[in-house]
């Protein structure tokens, strides 16, 4: 077992344009938004995004770095639409692949398995057939003989996400509400890169919660970044809330402005350009 500890730069560094990335976290809660930030100040592009959408994939996509997206929805929570994805997506500067939420999570968990598809009901009779084309349905070879959606593998060559507690073998930890899938991307993904709120010992994880919040395997888990705060401005249930006001700037700031503002230089000038603001 190796200590996989390593800083959002060198996570990056193992990234390449053209890849498939996956994305964790629901919405603007529990992004790993310090990962996202240092994707943004490297020259990574090209990339097909697999992720319930937030201000990942806003930024990502003001930013230019998208060529598909695959998502359920691209959502800042509070503010219902995410507005730098919306424009982005009104100039026609992605390919978009939308289906629903249980037919991500479905094509997640195939990929997961290493099945090429998983058969699910979400999706029938409506239009996400449509708009799909290239979705193909399955009949059950039992007596129900059920027609089923063939949701396919969502596979990833890499994955980001944030927990709030990891080890340096690559265990990880949520405590909020919800663990939001992000095991699912781990597993998906050839590679997951994990960052944390603060990396703990291995019997420390325990000593918080239940072992059932031990969400990700170090198995399935390439690299560890303790990255304090490294979700905001979205929620990291119970270390801190979604920053409200920031979100309104980044959601009524012109992407040229904000990115000058908050991303030009290291994380640690991202940090000091937020406590000037609050």
């Amino acid at each position: 077992m190796s200590d996989k500890t390593m800083t959002a730069q060198e996570a990056v560094s193992r990234l390449e344009s053209g890849m498939t990335l996956g994305i964790g976290g629901w919405g603007s809660r529990r992004k790993p938004m310090g990962l996202v930030r240092a994707l943004l100040r490297s020259d990574v592009g090209d990339l097909t995004v697999v992720s319930y959408g937030g201000p990942d994939v806003g930024m990502l996509a003001a930013a230019g770095r998208i060529r598909r997206l695959v998502t359920a929805f691209v959502t800042l929570d509070s503010i219902p639409l995410e507005p730098h994805y919306r424009a982005a997506r009104e100039r026609g500067a992605f390919e978009l692949t939308e289906v629903d939420e249980a037919m991500f999570m479905w094509g997640l968990r195939a990929a997961a398995h290493r099945m090429p598809f998983l058969p699910v009901r979400a999706g029938l009779g409506s239009d996400v057939m449509r708009v799909n084309p290239g979705l193909r349905t399955v009949t059950s070879p039992y007596e129900d003989g059920e027609t089923f959606v063939a949701m396919p593998a969502l596979r990833l060559d890499a994955a980001l996400v944030h927990v709030n507690r990891a080890d340096r073998l690559g265990n990880g930890q949520y405590l909020g509400p919800d663990p939001y899938f992000d095991d699912l991307f781990c597993e998906a993904a050839d590679a997951a890169f994990v960052s944390c709120e603060r990396v703990v010992d291995t019997a420390e994880l325990t000593k918080e919660a239940g072992p059932q919040s031990l969400l990700l395997k170090r198995h399935t888990v390439t690299g560890v970044v303790e990255a304090p705060n490294g979700a905001h401005f979205t929620s990291c249930a119970p270390d801190y809330g979604r920053d409200e006001a920031f979100q309104k700037r980044y959601a009524t700031t012109a992407w040229p402005e904000f990115a000058a503002r908050y991303l030009a230089g290291d994380e640690r000038a991202y940090q000091a350009a937020v406590g000037e603001d609050t």
